[in-house]
């Protein structure tokens, strides 16, 4: 059974890619490599173009006949949609739009969206629940609950069934450190705060110590990209099973501060990391703390390895291994092309 993979050869794409393959899937990057890499295309076959490219993506639907798609690209920089927030609109709602189109041309009525715990805003009860008010404060957030409702749109005009995954903050790597993160500007902590630790940065800006937390830094719940992708797995298999659309949270009920996580890092390294405190930014929420508990009953999902001793360990290897892994498989490939 294929599964088209929008965005595969991302960071989150590949391990779902790698999920896929491991549960008897035969995933299909599709991707314009803009943000996505080569090297992180290990498990299927590929399709490399734009999604504005009506005649590739047709014809990889043609060509491949795939089941679902898992849709995955999108640009997810909070802070450059704030002051970018056309490009946003462009590149995460208009692209989405020639997809559902694809999709109907093509037949193909089963998709996996990867939203985003970003359409609550600010909080107003934690932990939060899938009923929680949908209140987006920053164009990527507007964007991401745009898409589910034109999803809805779609279901309701064409029957199409979708899993709306509220993705809280993923982070980690792959054990096996074969893939990992890859983000160029790098805008997630966790990998900004190893690469401190490590000496790649010189320092580690933190945004803001006077929110309304213990320690006065923003919480966030983080959950391991391996239980996240398996999550996709288990939401394809309730789309197949069950015919009919949900929308989900994709977190742990735990939430760490920035300098929780800091601390985390330094005690798992040996390394202190400087940090150097600035102005919080407009629209940050304070807390984003998940309620996954339906998640877990309707998709019996239970992640394993998003306790923080993982993240951090899995997050740190890769960051090690990266140049290695990275440049071997740029050697490997250009081997073959010739």
């Amino acid at each position: 059974m294929a599964i088209l993979v929008v965005g595969g050869a991302g960071y989150i794409g590949s391990h779902v890619c790698k999920a896929l393959k491991e549960a008897g899937f035969t995933p299909v990057v599709y991707d314009n490599l803009s943000t996505g890499h080569s090297w992180a295309i290990q498990f299927g076959p590929s399709v490399i173009a734009d999604l504005e490219d009506e005649a590739a993506l047709l014809n990889a639907f043609y060509q491949y006949q795939p089941d679902a798609v898992i849709h995955l690209a999108s640009l997810i920089n909070v802070r450059d949609s704030i002051v970018n927030p056309a490009l946003y609109w462009e590149k995460n709602l208009v692209v989405t739009l020639a997809l559902l189109k694809a999709m109907m041309k093509a037949n193909v009525l089963n998709l996996v969206f990867s939203s985003t715990a970003a359409i609550y805003g600010s909080p107003q009860r934690v932990p939060i629940d899938e009923s929680h008010p949908k209140a987006p404060m920053n164009a990527y957030g507007k964007t991401k609950w745009a898409v589910e409702e034109m999803l809805q749109d779609f279901s309701n005009a064409h029957g199409l069934q979708f899993a709306a995954l509220r993705y809280f903050n993923a982070s980690g790597a792959d054990p096996s450190a074969i893939i990992g993160e890859a983000h160029e500007p790098e805008t997630h902590l966790i990998p900004l705060v190893i690469r401190t630790a490590l000496g790649v940065r010189e320092r580690l800006m933190v945004y803001g110590q006077d929110f309304a937390t213990p320690d006065g830094t923003a919480i966030r719940d983080y959950i391991h990209v391996s239980d996240l992708a398996n999550a996709h797995i288990l939401a394809l298999k309730y789309l197949f099973k069950q015919k009919k659309s949900l929308q989900v949270n994709l977190g742990t009920g735990t939430g760490y501060s920035v300098k929780e996580i800091v601390q985390a890092v330094e005690s798992f390294g040996g390394k202190r990391v400087p940090v150097e405190i600035v102005s919080r930014l407009a629209h940050d929420s304070p807390m984003l703390v998940a309620d996954p508990s339906k998640a877990k009953e309707i998709l019996n999902w239970h992640p394993q390895m998003s306790d923080l001793p993982s993240i951090i360990s899995t997050a740190w290897n890769w960051e090690i291994n990266k140049p290695s892994v990275v440049l071997n498989k740029l050697l490997s490939n250009t081997i073959v092309s010739k």
